[in-house]
C-alpha cells in the first residue's frame, strides 16, 4: 500500500521529491505548492492546471484533510469556534477565530486534551489524548482560513512546548512565504512554563512572541492552580523567559487569569508587580470564563480594574483582555465538554 502524506505538513523539498518520483516537470512542484497553501484545495481534482494522469498519481500520495467539523458556533461578537474530530473521530480538538477591527486571530490546539491539568481549565478534565502532528496543527488554520487569518496564537488545547517538534515545524509552515505567510511577530506561543523548552525555543530561528501562563504571583498559590508548577519555580521560569528576551529581543507577555477571590487581590497585584521588575514584559489580565462543574468564579469588573490600577502604580504595563465568545463556550475546552455532555444526555 502506498503511503499517503498529509499535504499540509510538506515543505518544498518534500513536494519536489513527490513530483520528481511521479515524473512531473520541474515547474510542477511550485504549482502544487500553490494549490496546497495558497489556494488551499481539499482534493487533487481541484488542481485544474495539472494533467489528469498526474492528478491520479498524486491522489495515491497525498490527502488534504484529516478532520471533520463536528460543530461550529458563531458568537454575537463575531468569534467563531469549531470542534474538530480527527481521523476516526475518537480525538477532538477546538479551534477559534477571534476578530478585532485590525486583525483576525486563530487560536489553535497543539494536543488532544492537556497533560498539565490546571484546576480551573476544561481542557484537561478528560486527561491527555496525545499530541497533534504538524499537518493537524496547520489544518486548523485551513479550517478557519475563510476568515482571512492575520495572527496565530498557540493558546488552544494542550501545552505547545510539550509538543515542541511538531509545533515548531508547523510554525515554519505558517511563517514561510511559500506556506501561509504569517509574520513571526504575529505568531504567539503560550506556555505554562517549561524552562528547558523555553531556552530551546530561544535558539529557534523564528522569533515568535512568547506568552507565559503565570496566573499566580507566588509559588504556593501557583502549585495549587497548576500541577506542573511543582517542577519549576517562578524564579526559574522567569530566568528562562529573560534568556528568551535576550536571544530574540521580544518582550514577554505574562498571561494572568483572574479568578474571583483566589488570585485577584490588590496584595497579589503588588506581588505580581515585583515579579515584573525582573523581566522585560507586559501583562495580559484575563477575566475567567466559568466552566460548569468547576468551583472558580469570574471576578467583578471593579476588582479587575483595582488589580490593574495596582499594577500601573507599580510601573507595570498591563491590559485587560476583552472577553470574547462568552455566548458560545469560548473558554478552552468548553465546547468539547459541552458536546460530550449533550451526547451523554441524549443517549
Amino acid at each position: 500500500m502506498t503511503h499517503k502524506s498529509h499535504a499540509l505538513e510538506l515543505f518544498p523539498r518534500d513536494i519536489e521529491a513527490i513530483t520528481a518520483d511521479i515524473g512531473m516537470p520541474s515547474y510542477a512542484s511550485k504549482q502544487l505548492m500553490s494549490w496546497i497553501y495558497e489556494k488551499q484545495v481539499s482534493s487533487v481534482d481541484e488542481m485544474t492546471n495539472i494533467r489528469k494522469e498526474y492528478r491520479e498519481e498524486l491522489d495515491h500520495k497525498l490527502f488534504f484533510r484529516r478532520s471533520t467539523v463536528v460543530t461550529t458556533k458563531n458568537a454575537s461578537d463575531g468569534t467563531i469556534k469549531k470542534l474538530l474530530a480527527w481521523d476516526d473521530g475518537s480525538k477532538q480538538t477546538e479551534s477559534v477565530m477571534i476578530p478585532t477591527k485590525s486583525r483576525k486571530t486563530a487560536c489553535v490546539s497543539s494536543q488532544v486534551g492537556c497533560p498539565v491539568g490546571c484546576t480551573f481549565c476544561a481542557s484537561g478534565l478528560d486527561g491527555h489524548g496525545g499530541n497533534l502532528d504538524v499537518g493537524q496543527i496547520v489544518e486548523q488554520l485551513i479550517q478557519l482560513e475563510s476568515c482571512d487569518i492575520t495572527n496565530v496564537v498557540f493558546m488552544g488545547m494542550g501545552e505547545p512546548l510539550a509538543n515542541y517538534d511538531a509545533v515548531t515545524r508547523a510554525i515554519r509552515i505558517i511563517n514561510a512565504p511559500w506556506g501561509l505567510g504569517i509574520g513571526a511577530r504575529k505568531i504567539t506561543v503560550s506556555t505554562v512554563g517549561i524552562p528547558t523548552a523555553i531556552e530551546r525555543l530561544a535558539k529557534f530561528d523564528i522569533p515568535v512572541t512568547l506568552a507565559l501562563s503565570l496566573h499566580a504571583p507566588n509559588d504556593g498559590l501557583r502549585k495549587q492552580l497548576i500541577p506542573w508548577a511543582k517542577f519549576s519555580t517562578i524564579e526559574e521560569i522567569l530566568q528562562s523567559c529573560s534568556a528568551y528576551f535576550t536571544a530574540t529581543g521580544r518582550e514577554i507577555t505574562l498571561e494572568y487569569l483572574l479568578l474571583g477571590g483566589v488570585n485577584d487581590k490588590s496584595s497579589q497585584a503588588k506581588e505580581l508587580a515585583e515579579l515584573c521588575k525582573t523581566l522585560r514584559c507586559n501583562v495580559n489580565l484575563i477575566r475567567y470564563n466559568e466552566v460548569p462543574g468547576l468551583e472558580f468564579k469570574r471576578p467583578e469588573n471593579a476588582q479587575v480594574k483595582r488589580f490593574q490600577d495596582t499594577l500601573t502604580k507599580g510601573g507595570v504595563n498591563s491590559h485587560i483582555r476583552a472577553s470574547r465568545g462568552r455566548d458560545i463556550s469560548a473558554a478552552c475546552g468548553q465546547l468539547k465538554r459541552e458536546h460530550q455532555i449533550t451526547i451523554e444526555e441524549s443517549s
